[in-house]
Formats: structure tokens, sequence, C-alpha cells
């Protein structure tokens, strides 16, 4: 008997234990260590009513390509797949930002409007594709980094008719991918 009173006393602190942390009215127990507590800011101050959690930000390294204010699209002339001088800037940042990000991969889109043919358009988005990875590769983004496919007639940014929205559909789009 003394030996079966002595390995109940053990159990019976243990539940008195349990019963006084466990106390609240939540039933659910975290995983994880929490460490918001760390990125909260005072909350003192009555009448500040938003959250005093600070923002989460993603690492820099999630951010693909280049600064939100690089272009990432080089517009073409009506059947044409030569790249104009006046996009140079778009692909000189693009292939800098490749250049110093050796693991930073890129698809280059091309584009063309609806007028022509299946065949002939997917053959002239792949030449407008083929010209912009060209184009960054001497301005030193490794072949390596870049995908040239084309989309022909398939993926159009305006859907109208008029000159200007054939012209938004004429081009390469820059896509950075995971």
């Amino acid at each position: 008997m003394k030996r079966h009173l002595l390995s109940t006393v053990p159990a019976v602190l243990a539940l008195a234990v349990l019963g006084t942390l466990g106390g609240c009215a939540s039933s659910s127990k975290p995983t994880a260590p929490v460490q918001a507590a760390a990125t909260q800011a005072p909350a003192n101050n009555a009448n500040n009513a938003q959250s005093s959690v600070a923002a989460v930000q993603a690492p820099a390294e999630d951010n693909l390509g280049p600064a939100p204010d690089v272009a990432r699209s080089v517009f073409f002339a009506f059947d044409k797949y030569n790249v104009e001088n006046k996009y140079r800037p778009v692909i000189q940042a693009n292939a800098q930002y490749l250049s110093s990000h050796p693991s930073a991969h890129v698809q280059l889109q091309g584009n063309t409007d609806a007028r022509g043919s299946r065949e002939y358009n997917l053959a002239l988005g792949q030449k407008r594709a083929d010209a912009v990875m060209n184009a960054m590769e001497l301005l030193g983004a490794k072949p390596s980094q870049m995908e040239a496919i084309s989309f022909g007639k398939e993926k159009p940014k305006a859907m109208g008719t008029t000159a200007a929205d054939y012209a938004e559909n004429r081009r390469v789009d820059i896509v950075y991918q995971r």
C-alpha cells in the first residue's frame, strides 16, 4: 500500500501543477516560439487604435529583378525585330542586373500584334526575343540566365484594333523567374 501511495503522490502533484498552469481559456498551444514580441512597438498611447505590430518585409533576395522603376518591355516597329536605340537603357539596366546577380534568371517573351498568321507571328516574336537576348548578352548578361520564347499574337496587352493597341502588343517582356 505504501508503494502505491508513493507512486500516486507525484501524479497528483503533476495534475495540480497542470491545473494551475492550464487555467487559460485557449485550448491550442503554439507549436513554435513566438518572436513577434521583439517587433512590437509599445502600445501605451490610448489614442493609437492601430496595430502595434511592425510590418513584415520580404528579404531582398525575394525581390525579382531590378528596381521597380526600370522598364521591363522593349517595343518594336511593325514587322521589325531590330532593337531601337531608345530601348538601350532598358536593356542595359536589365543586363546589368543579371550580370551582378548570377543566380537570377529571366524569360524574354516575344509578342506581336494580331495581324498576320499564327505561324508568322510566332516566328516574329521569337526573332524579337532573340534580338533582346543578344543585346543583353553584349552588355554582360550570360546566355544561361536568359530564355527567349515567343507567344506570337497569343498574349496581347491591348485588345483593340487601333494603331496604339497594335504598337502596345509589338514587344518583348522581360520577366524574372524564381
